[in-house]
């Protein structure tokens, strides 16, 4: 076992030991300080995702953003590229279902689909983070290949990838790879991140 599956493993086993009280208190101090972002008041096109197993959940603030006038989406899984995603429009009456995973996700047509770089905002969910901003996933490397044009570009980046996380989340040091995204900045209950 590599040192990010042993991590992996306990990460994941702490996080899903959080009362219920404790991840609601936590995932709406963690949204009350996104709200404060001026990345967040500027973005017309936000991506988020479905909370699950003691993650952040940001779905408040989806909801928010929604009532802001706001475009929202979240993750579906690509339907013939497997390990990348599709990002589809939500609305809080948007039809969902679950996907493999049992993670849920709206209906869609593929016309419906906006492309990762075109977005403002995106909420990541993540395993581990250090003070770089760099984030440890579940291992499935979904999100460092559907953002991967932004380690081949210079100037502009595209979207402003946030990460939300409780703070026992934070580790000493991530192992990283060439192909490893970095966030721009990781949300805690208590602190902003802020990548170098």
């Amino acid at each position: 076992m590599t040192s990010n599956n042993e991590l992996r493993r306990k990460l994941r086993n702490a996080r899903r030991r959080i009362p219920a009280p404790e991840l609601h208190y936590a995932s709406n101090l963690v949204c009350e300080r996104i709200i404060d972002m001026p990345e967040f008041r500027k973005a017309s096109r936000i991506a988020a995702y479905v909370g699950s197993q003691g993650e952040i959940d940001p779905m408040p603030l989806l909801r928010l953003a929604h009532e802001l006038g706001k475009l929202c989406y979240l993750p579906v899984l690509h339907p013939f590229m497997r390990g990348r995603l599709w990002f589809a429009p939500w609305s809080p009456h948007s039809r969902m279902f679950l996907n493999p995973f049992g993670i849920p996700e709206p209906l869609f047509q593929p016309a419906q689909i906006c492309k990762p770089q075109f977005f403002d905002v995106v909420l990541t969910p993540l395993l581990g983070f250090d003070r770089h901003c760099h984030r440890l996933g579940m291992g499935g490397g979904y999100y460092d290949r559907t953002f991967a044009f932004r380690n081949t570009r210079q100037q502009w980046k595209g979207p402003s990838l946030i990460g939300l996380a409780h703070a026992f989340q934070l580790t000493d040091r991530i192992s990283t790879q060439p192909w490893d995204v970095q966030l721009d900045s990781v949300v805690t209950p208590d602190h902003l991140f802020l990548a170098d």
